[in-house]
């Protein structure tokens, strides 16, 4: 399994769009994904040793976001019929034994992962309301042993933006295993697979808007 380390996105990028949904087909439209405060996005799977290693920590940091205003969304780009282990039936089985308490949610082609630069298992992003990264590194200083943490790198910098201050100190990058990689005909297949549904999302949720628009505009209040 390589090992890459995350990179180097300029503070201030603007959060690519995307529309993915979970194992159970619920929808999670990015720009409706925002807490009051921001949003943090972890791109994570089930079976990296780097990845089950934080999960736990993952956990609790996204319980921590979102009691204080901050939205969480982890995204399983590894979707791959090599490994069974991240097929979405494994993870709502993941879902309920770790008791991941925000959406976990199916990036079968790598199209959004591509998009955000992610290039590992954890790869982590934090963003303001702005949808402008704050944020971009590790969780802590010591992703094998908890115990031996000195420095929570990514729960400060989550105090700081709900604080509204400056994301402070240096910003370290993850170094876990790199995303699996895909067969080219199967992730074309997976590719036009995704346009399709991404179009008729789009599609249904501008109906749902006009309904709801119209029913607004009838209803005397």
């Amino acid at each position: 399994m390589a090992r890459l380390e995350s990179l180097d996105i300029p503070l201030g990028t603007k959060m690519p769009k995307f529309i993915l949904r979970d194992p159970d087909g619920v929808i999670q439209v990015s720009d409706y994904a925002f807490g009051k405060k921001g949003l943090l996005i972890v791109f994570t799977c089930n079976h990296c040793p780097y990845a089950k290693a934080v999960w736990p920590r993952v956990i609790r940091l996204g319980m921590y976001a979102q009691k204080n205003g901050v939205n969480v969304l982890a995204i399983n780009p590894n979707i791959n019929p090599q490994y069974p282990d991240d097929a979405p039936t494994e993870m709502q089985n993941k879902i309920k034994e770790w008791g991941i308490p925000f959406p976990y949610l199916i990036d079968d082609t790598q199209k959004t992962a591509r998009e955000f630069k992610a290039q590992c298992t954890p790869d982590i992003y934090l963003f303001n309301t702005a949808q402008k990264l704050v944020y971009h590194g590790r969780v802590d200083d010591n992703w094998q042993d908890e115990s031996k943490v000195t420095k929570e790198e990514l729960k400060e910098a989550i105090e700081d933006l709900v604080s509204g201050k400056p994301i402070m100190g240096e910003q370290y990058p993850s170094w876990a295993a790199q995303l699996n990689g895909w067969n080219k005909t199967y992730l074309s297949d997976r590719l036009k697979r995704s346009e399709r549904f991404q179009s008729s999302s789009n599609r249904n949720f501008s109906i749902l808007l006009f309904f709801c628009s119209n029913w607004y505009s009838s209803t005397n209040f």
